[in-house]
Protein backbone atom coordinates (compact mmCIF):
# COMPACT_ATOMS: atom_id res chain seq x y z
CA UNK A 1 0.00 0.00 0.00
CA UNK A 2 0.99 3.32 -0.51
CA UNK A 3 3.01 5.83 1.62
CA UNK A 4 1.20 9.04 1.87
CA UNK A 5 2.04 12.42 3.38
CA UNK A 6 -0.86 14.59 4.72
CA UNK A 7 0.58 18.16 5.03
CA UNK A 8 -1.73 20.93 6.39
CA UNK A 9 -2.21 24.26 7.83
CA UNK A 10 -4.41 24.92 10.69
CA UNK A 11 -5.24 28.32 12.83
CA UNK A 12 -8.49 26.90 14.60
CA UNK A 13 -7.68 23.43 14.30
CA UNK A 14 -10.54 23.03 11.70
CA UNK A 15 -8.09 22.09 8.97
CA UNK A 16 -5.69 19.90 11.16
CA UNK A 17 -9.65 18.17 12.40
CA UNK A 18 -10.01 17.36 8.52
CA UNK A 19 -6.81 16.24 8.32
CA UNK A 20 -7.00 13.79 11.27
CA UNK A 21 -10.07 11.64 9.79
CA UNK A 22 -8.64 11.95 6.61
CA UNK A 23 -5.63 10.21 8.06
CA UNK A 24 -8.30 7.53 10.04
CA UNK A 25 -9.76 6.31 6.19
CA UNK A 26 -6.33 6.11 4.23
CA UNK A 27 -5.31 4.25 7.23
CA UNK A 28 -8.49 2.19 7.59
CA UNK A 29 -8.18 1.27 3.85
CA UNK A 30 -4.60 0.35 3.93
CA UNK A 31 -2.67 2.92 3.30
CA UNK A 32 0.30 4.30 5.50
CA UNK A 33 -0.16 8.21 6.22
CA UNK A 34 2.40 10.86 8.06
CA UNK A 35 0.28 14.09 9.24
CA UNK A 36 2.62 17.13 9.29
CA UNK A 37 2.10 20.51 9.60
CA UNK A 38 3.28 22.63 6.98
CA UNK A 39 5.50 24.64 9.76
CA UNK A 40 7.02 21.31 10.63
CA UNK A 41 8.16 20.06 7.15
CA UNK A 42 9.21 21.20 3.96
CA UNK A 43 7.61 20.69 0.06
CA UNK A 44 10.71 18.39 -0.68
CA UNK A 45 9.32 15.53 1.54
CA UNK A 46 6.94 15.11 -0.99
CA UNK A 47 9.09 13.31 -2.71
CA UNK A 48 9.80 10.50 -0.05
CA UNK A 49 6.16 9.70 -0.55
CA UNK A 50 4.03 7.70 -3.35
CA UNK A 51 1.20 10.44 -2.52
CA UNK A 52 0.57 13.57 -0.90
CA UNK A 53 -2.32 15.88 0.73
CA UNK A 54 -2.27 19.10 1.28
CA UNK A 55 -4.87 21.07 3.73
CA UNK A 56 -5.23 24.51 4.50
CA UNK A 57 -7.67 26.81 5.40
CA UNK A 58 -7.99 30.14 3.33
CA UNK A 59 -7.24 33.31 4.75
CA UNK A 60 -9.07 36.76 4.30
CA UNK A 61 -10.04 36.70 0.55
CA UNK A 62 -9.24 33.63 -0.81
CA UNK A 63 -5.42 33.54 0.29
CA UNK A 64 -3.33 31.04 1.05
CA UNK A 65 -2.26 31.14 5.09
CA UNK A 66 0.97 33.02 5.96
CA UNK A 67 2.41 29.33 7.30
CA UNK A 68 1.80 27.90 3.50
CA UNK A 69 3.88 30.31 1.81
CA UNK A 70 7.47 28.60 2.36
CA UNK A 71 5.94 25.02 1.48
CA UNK A 72 4.37 26.33 -1.86
CA UNK A 73 6.87 28.83 -2.58
CA UNK A 74 9.90 25.79 -2.69
CA UNK A 75 7.27 23.69 -4.71
CA UNK A 76 8.53 25.26 -7.77
CA UNK A 77 11.19 23.62 -7.13
CA UNK A 78 10.15 20.37 -7.30
CA UNK A 79 8.84 17.78 -10.07
CA UNK A 80 5.75 16.21 -9.40
CA UNK A 81 5.48 14.19 -12.31
CA UNK A 82 3.35 10.92 -11.51
CA UNK A 83 2.77 12.20 -7.84
CA UNK A 84 -0.58 11.44 -7.05
CA UNK A 85 -2.48 14.13 -4.98
CA UNK A 86 -5.68 15.78 -3.72
CA UNK A 87 -6.52 18.78 -1.72
CA UNK A 88 -8.66 19.67 1.25
CA UNK A 89 -9.41 22.71 3.28
CA UNK A 90 -11.92 24.72 5.28
CA UNK A 91 -13.10 28.34 4.77
CA UNK A 92 -16.24 30.93 5.02
CA UNK A 93 -18.42 31.03 2.44
CA UNK A 94 -18.41 34.68 3.76
CA UNK A 95 -16.04 35.67 1.71
CA UNK A 96 -16.12 35.79 -2.23
CA UNK A 97 -13.68 33.57 -2.64
CA UNK A 98 -14.63 30.02 -0.95
CA UNK A 99 -11.78 27.97 0.24
CA UNK A 100 -9.34 30.00 -2.19
CA UNK A 101 -6.29 28.67 -1.11
CA UNK A 102 -7.85 25.11 -1.56
CA UNK A 103 -8.08 26.12 -5.27
CA UNK A 104 -4.14 27.45 -5.38
CA UNK A 105 -2.72 24.36 -3.59
CA UNK A 106 -4.55 22.28 -6.19
CA UNK A 107 -3.59 24.35 -9.00
CA UNK A 108 0.30 24.45 -8.03
CA UNK A 109 0.85 20.79 -7.97
CA UNK A 110 -1.14 20.32 -11.13
CA UNK A 111 1.72 23.17 -12.37
CA UNK A 112 4.33 20.87 -11.12
CA UNK A 113 3.24 17.75 -12.72
CA UNK A 114 1.21 16.02 -9.92
CA UNK A 115 -1.71 13.35 -10.59
CA UNK A 116 -4.81 14.87 -9.15
CA UNK A 117 -6.20 11.95 -8.10
CA UNK A 118 -10.25 12.82 -7.06
CA UNK A 119 -11.88 16.21 -6.74
CA UNK A 120 -10.55 18.24 -3.80
CA UNK A 121 -12.72 18.41 -0.43
CA UNK A 122 -13.75 21.69 1.03
CA UNK A 123 -15.66 22.07 4.46
CA UNK A 124 -17.29 25.07 6.07
CA UNK A 125 -15.71 26.28 9.40
CA UNK A 126 -15.28 22.88 10.79
CA UNK A 127 -16.92 19.56 10.27
CA UNK A 128 -20.12 18.75 11.47
CA UNK A 129 -20.93 14.64 11.68
CA UNK A 130 -21.80 14.11 8.54
CA UNK A 131 -18.66 16.18 7.10
CA UNK A 132 -16.48 13.96 9.52
CA UNK A 133 -17.79 10.71 7.80
CA UNK A 134 -17.01 12.63 4.46
CA UNK A 135 -13.54 13.44 5.36
CA UNK A 136 -13.02 9.91 6.23
CA UNK A 137 -14.02 8.86 2.75
CA UNK A 138 -12.06 11.46 1.49
CA UNK A 139 -9.12 9.52 2.53
CA UNK A 140 -10.59 5.87 1.75
CA UNK A 141 -11.03 7.10 -1.99
CA UNK A 142 -7.82 8.43 -2.00
CA UNK A 143 -5.87 5.07 -1.64
CA UNK A 144 -8.55 3.67 -3.79
CA UNK A 145 -7.80 6.19 -6.06
CA UNK A 146 -3.91 5.64 -6.07
CA UNK A 147 -4.29 2.05 -6.21
CA UNK A 148 -6.71 2.83 -9.81
CA UNK A 149 -4.30 5.05 -11.18
CA UNK A 150 -1.13 3.11 -10.69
Amino acid sequence: MPKVLVAFASLTGNTEEMAELIVEGIRAAGGEAVMKSVTDCNAIEIQEYEGVLLGAYTWGDGELPDEFLDFYEEMDELELQGVKAAVFGSGDTGYEIYCGAVDQLEAKLKERGGVIVQDNLKVEYGPNAAEKELCRSFGRQFIEAFAAVS
